[in-house]
């Protein structure tokens, strides 16, 4: 039991060390979701998925609902009556309204496709985001681990140097050969030290500068997954010729599908902007109603007959004028209850129902020139687009040749460094062999101990630089980023 634990407390362990290292495919996962520049991407295709909305959406007719509930004091008109009154009013109105569009010569539908095209860009715009994101992550992942080889063959460089100066400190105090050799080497282990120091410093930047990409935070522990770089799989320069990785990426590549479309969104907002230069047909509704009734009202208790008094008209009654008197009374308000307020609510609601309907056209005559200002600066931004395409083209094509021709270049490089190499090594190995049994200074050492060093180091930089230069060539004919 006690070894089983063992077993399976190492394996866990074990586990937790493979997961937390960092291989390319994590790096660029990792960096789609958290980095910046590809958060603004998408949340530059939310606001252009609420425009589309929004668009579909002004095809419908609009609606609207208000009501007002107030009183009225002094001299005002009496909604229900539209008489003047002074009597104090409680009032209270509903009203439901709306309108929409019958014809506009299609700058409705115009801008709903224009809007979808916009989408469409922004959508390629944040693969574009990616993929950029991708190449710079590759580039800096390739970087960190060149600059790994490099703390390899700078640490096996101390190692050898002290080997020697041990076998010379030895041979020294045989009095083989003299002090100079000693502190020679004693030097050239200084020399190796510092050159062991900068390359893991080298690493270090570089880790932080890949950090800094995914968005990682500097503290946090960062181990790569170290993969073989003799093992990372290229195509053939025979499958990657500038012209037919030129054709493929045309059809492929995010920028020249995002300026497509936005291209696309242009033109049909420049039929937009000209059916707005003309007439629109429209039709609108309301429906509403309202109430009132007098906050205060006569007081039966207080009503007195003050006689009578002739108001100067005179009837004729079988051929007798009588005069017309008129009777006086006296009487005082009271103020009505709040349930006396609501009296005949319901029934003014429903007998001062009201329904409208009209169809209408709007003409712009004269907008201070901002129809016409809008129609030709779609115009000018179709121009626009198109010329940024162009460029975009004669970018990617400038840019697929280079990495072609710069391809070639580092390959060269990396066989010419593999056979200077070897024939360093070569010459090291004789060197060391001579210097043992005393044919050779210790000059003659420290030199071809430097040039193999400085070979190993050129080689492993011009292999991640050629295996980077082959991706990229990759990238544009469409298989994205791998190793």
């Amino acid at each position: 039991m006690k070894y089983l634990l063992i077993i399976l407390a190492l394996t866990f362990c074990l586990a937790v060390t493979a997961q937390d290292k960092w291989d390319l495919r994590r790096c660029v996962e990792y960096a789609t979701k958290n980095n910046i520049s590809v958060k603004q991407a998408d949340v530059q295709a939310r606001i252009n998925a609420l425009q589309l909305e929004q668009a579909k959406l002004n095809i419908w007719p609009s609606a609207s609902f208000s009501s007002n509930l107030g009183g009225q004091f002094g001299r005002s008109i009496d909604p229900t009556t539209n008489q003047y009154t002074t009597t104090q009013l409680l009032s209270q109105s509903y009203t439901l309204s709306g309108n929409m569009t019958i014809y506009n010569w299609g700058r409705l539908k115009y801008t709903i496709e224009s809007q979808k095209n916009s989408l469409k860009g922004a959508f390629y715009d944040i693969e574009k985001t990616v993929n950029d994101m991708s190449l710079n992550v590759a580039n800096n992942y390739l970087l960190a681990l060149s600059a790994r080889e490099q703390i390899h063959v700078a640490d096996v460089q101390v190692n050898q140097t002290m080997k020697q100066l041990d076998i010379t400190r030895k041979q020294y105090t045989a009095g083989t050969v003299p002090e100079l050799n000693v502190l020679q080497l004693e030097a050239k282990l200084s020399t190796d030290s510092s050159s062991l120091i900068s390359a893991k410093v080298n690493y270090d930047l570089d880790i932080l500068a890949l950090k800094a990409l995914l968005n990682v935070d500097a503290a946090a522990p960062f181990e790569l997954d170290t993969p073989d770089a003799d093992k990372i799989p290229v195509e053939s320069f025979a499958d990657l010729q500038p012209d037919v990785v030129l054709q493929l990426a045309m059809n492929t590549q995010p920028q020249q599908k995002s300026d497509l479309a936005k291209i696309k969104s242009a033109e049909l907002a420049i039929k937009a902007n000209r059916a707005a230069l003309y007439p629109t047909f429209g039709a609108g509704y309301s429906l509403g109603t309202n109430f009132a009734n007098y906050l205060r009202a006569v007081d039966p208790s207080s009503i007195l007959y003050q006689g009578s008094s002739p108001t100067g008209n005179y009837v004729n009654i079988s051929g007798t004028n009588y005069l017309v008197q008129q009777p006086n009374y006296s009487y005082s308000y009271m103020h009505k209850s709040f349930s006396q307020w609501w009296t005949g609510y319901g029934s003014q609601l429903s007998g001062n129902f009201t329904q409208r309907i009209a169809v209408g056209i709007t003409v712009p005559i004269f907008s201070n020139g901002q129809g016409k200002i809008a129609y030709e600066n779609s115009k000018l931004n179709l121009r626009n687009l198109q010329l940024q395409s162009q460029q975009a083209d004669y970018t990617l094509k400038q840019n697929i040749y280079s990495a072609y021709s710069n391809a070639v270049a580092s390959y060269q490089k990396y066989i010419a460094g593999k056979k200077n190499v070897e024939s360093n090594q070569i010459a090291y190995d004789f060197t060391i062999k001579r210097y043992e049994i005393g044919l050779l200074g210790i000059l003659d050492l420290i030199t071809n101990q430097n040039n193999l060093t400085t070979a190993k180091l050129n080689l492993i930089a011009n292999e991640y630089d050629y295996i980077f230069k082959m991706k990229l060539l990759e990238f544009y004919k469409g298989n994205g980023i791998k190793l």
